[in-house]
């Protein structure tokens, strides 16, 4: 055996096709995953919710706003239609939604219905929602502080915004997931509540 054959690395044994099998379907979940998550309308999210009972909460109010009395499911079976929606002030999306919940609250046509808009602030410190709604403005009849999330996963929210239209016994008629624009509040939002409140 001569030097130069002495010092030659041992021929690499060939990998199975095995081995790249677990990497192959990582690649191909990740892709469904991010296909599922980028397809249709996310504002057309299911809810098991519907037509059911909201859930069982007690909410405490945010000192120095209006409704510092908080918010429960009972303030949501008061024989009128109620439209709760979720935010919070370290949410951009809901700083571009504010403006529309500030619009909503002032249109006749909201107010013909009887409605109420109330809010849930999600994984927030009241400071931080005083702070958020009198710099931009305070849309909400009341509000309840969910500091720990809790009622928020109760109502099966998978991000903020997320609004809900609740009958006057209590149950959820439309759920509207991400943030409203003018044209989704006219078109989608304001035709949901007068189908809830009876007017259609």
């Amino acid at each position: 055996m001569t030097a130069a054959e002495d010092a030659a690395p041992p021929p690499r044994k060939r990998r199975p096709l095995l081995v790249y099998l677990p990497l192959a379907l990582f690649a191909a979940l990740a892709t469904l995953f991010l296909f599922r998550l980028y397809a249709g309308d996310a504002s057309r999210l299911p809810s098991a919710l519907i037509d059911r009972p909201v859930p069982v909460f007690s909410l405490p109010g945010v000192e120095g706003l209006k409704g510092a009395d908080g918010l429960s499911d009972a303030d949501l079976r008061q024989g009128h239609v109620t439209v709760l929606n979720i935010f919070a002030s370290w949410c951009v999306p809901c700083r571009e939604e504010h403006p529309v919940l500030e619009g909503l609250a002032a249109d006749p046509a909201f107010k013909d219905t009887g409605a109420r808009l109330v809010g849930l602030a999600y994984k927030d410190s009241p400071q931080n929602v005083r702070s958020f709604l009198t710099r931009l403005g305070n849309p909400f009849a009341t509000i309840g502080a969910d500091e720990k999330g809790r009622a928020a996963i109760d109502f099966g929210v998978y991000g903020v915004p997320e609004t809900y239209v609740v009958r006057g016994d209590g149950t959820i008629a439309y759920r509207f997931v991400g943030p409203l624009t003018p044209e989704t509040a006219r078109d989608t939002l304001l035709p949901e509540i007068r189908k809830a409140s009876g007017q259609v």
